[in-house]
């Protein structure tokens, strides 16, 4: 039965991950173990402890920091029980047919051989009892060949990556080189990750997750997969509504959408400005300040807020973003509407001589001129055989053979077509990109025509999205122009793009591509 009482928001002190500590440092690689467990944990003062799944026991998981060319080796271990606790829809693809608890890891944003990606069909079970047809190792390899930037790791096994992720498997994942040292950021313990995300619960405490859209049509599955998943309560590195006590000075916040299907527009009670330093991929070139800040799902930004002047003040991290985005039910301000709270209450432990650098890092080129393939990729609305809401990648399924084959080394300009009615975070495995531009096209021309007919001009990325990416809001009725370089750290072999919205690749809106030799 659902939670009726309402939940106090701002009472319990935001957690903060700790860094994993590796079994061993060698001249060849560092190397972790990584378990995956159930506990119980308490994501609120006034709930009783909430099982979750968490990796180490943790939700989130521990922050796993390495260096640049750090190569590193991970030893994930399935330690689950072998049932879910939360409902599993045996009709869709990968759970047809497989066991009910199942996991693979995805380094999201990690440029890695294909045997190490989280490929979904590369799943095992507690034990490595019964693995899945693209499993090929134990110990996953992760060269770190690319800029500092803010990953992040989480379950992506097909069919049920939803329910995991949802029960607690996510952490962070960040890379460090001299060049992010050099600036003079805010560090040590004013450097905090937040992992943004939302959960329902129980009257018991435990989640709340749907087992059928409502209202469920006749013939529905029991349990079936919902189009989409929106929770009532915002949690903050697996707190609900917490607050930081922080002191009057800057500090550098790794901001981190983790939600199922929930969209995020930030914003700051105090009318000060997010100074935006970095994107998915690392860096900016020049810090960017922006009054809020739109994340979709799997979405990074890396901030700085200086509290200088707010010495004594409360300020309240809002979000206003409707779900489904962009054009759902708006926020309730009392619930949804709240993320987290900073209580600039605590004295200066030290002078602050951190600085924002007018310059932060030179991007790597992507010219249009060296484009060699261009790429019209559709976003699809369809229904399944139960009329169930069904989202597709160039029209095709997840099982259909491969189309996309980019070069090794290419740069390729992917035009995603937007012909349904919500936002797509798109999310390409192994590689990094540039948003061109989004331009409006006429979707019922498209849609009768296969052929694309404007009714705008080209409009360039907003402020906040001109860094590298490897997840880009592809918006209704928009073409969305990003050129992805399949580049020399990249490794050949099959990877997978998809929408991360949880629920739509989970049933059927991923594809597999491979890179080849040229």
């Amino acid at each position: 039965m659902r939670l009726q009482r309402r939940l106090t928001p701002f009472v319990d002190p935001l957690p903060i991950p700790g860094v994993l500590k590796p079994i061993s440092r060698k001249p060849r690689f560092t190397f972790y173990v990584v378990r995956m467990m159930e506990t119980f944990q308490k994501l609120h003062r006034d709930l009783p402890p909430t099982r979750i799944w968490g990796y180490e026991g943790k939700y989130p998981g521990p922050t796993i920091e390495v260096w640049r060319n750090e190569p590193v080796r991970v030893l994930w271990l399935n330690q689950l029980p072998k049932r879910h606790f939360l409902p599993v829809d045996q009709t869709i693809h990968g759970a047809r047919g497989n066991p009910e608890v199942r996991t693979v890891v995805h380094a999201h944003g990690v440029v890695s051989p294909p045997d190490s990606d989280g490929h979904p069909d590369a799943w095992f079970t507690r034990g490595f009892r019964e693995t899945g047809p693209f499993f090929q190792r134990r110990i996953y390899r992760y060269p770190n060949t690319q800029r500092a930037a803010t990953l992040w790791y989480h379950d992506h096994a097909l069919g049920i990556t939803r329910l995991n992720i949802y029960a607690g498997l996510a952490g962070f994942y960040l890379i460090r080189d001299g060049e992010e040292l050099s600036l003079n950021l805010p560090r040590g313990k004013f450097e905090i990750p937040l992992l943004i995300q939302d959960r329902s619960f129980n009257r018991d405490g435990s989640l709340f997750y749907p087992r059928r859209p409502q209202p469920a049509s006749p013939g529905l599955p029991d349990p079936s997969i919902v189009p989409e998943f929106f929770g009532d309560t915002i949690l903050v590195n697996g707190k609900v509504w917490p607050f930081l006590s922080v002191e009057p000075r800057k500090y550098r916040f790794r901001l981190l959408n983790g939600s199922n299907s929930r969209f995020y527009t930030l914003r700051l009670s105090s009318g000060q400005p997010f100074i935006q330093i970095g994107t998915d991929g690392g860096l900016m070139a020049r810090p960017v300040r922006v009054q809020s800040l739109t994340l979709g799902p799997a979405e990074r930004a890396d901030v700085i807020l200086d509290f200088s002047n707010f010495k004594g003040k409360t300020i309240t991290m809002t979000n206003s973003a409707p779900a489904p985005y962009p054009d759902g039910d708006p926020v309730n301000p009392r619930t949804t509407g709240l993320v987290m709270q900073f209580r600039v209450n605590r004295p200066l432990s030290s002078r602050d001589t951190s600085s924002i650098p007018r310059r932060l890092s030179a991007l790597p080129p992507t010219p249009l001129s060296r484009v060699r393939r261009v790429r019209n990729l559709s976003l699809v609305e369809s229904n399944d055989r139960f009329g169930r809401l069904l989202l597709l990648l160039e029209n095709r399924r997840w099982s259909d053979p491969i189309t996309t084959r980019p070069r090794l080394g290419s740069f390729e300009l992917w035009q995603l077509i937007n012909t349904t009615p919500d936002t797509h975070p798109i999310h390409i495995h192994e590689v990094h990109f540039r948003i061109l531009n989004r331009q409006p096209f006429d979707v019922n021309h498209f849609n009768r025509t296969g052929k694309l007919r404007f009714t705008g001009a080209p409009v360039p990325p907003s402020p906040d999205e001109r860094g590298l990416k490897d997840t880009v809001r592809a918006n209704p009725g928009q073409v969305t122009r990003i050129i992805p370089h399949f580049g020399l750290t990249s490794f050949t072999g099959e990877f997978v793009w998809h929408c991360h919205i949880l629920e739509h690749e989970d049933w059927e809106m991923m594809r597999p591509y491979r890179i080849v030799r040229g």
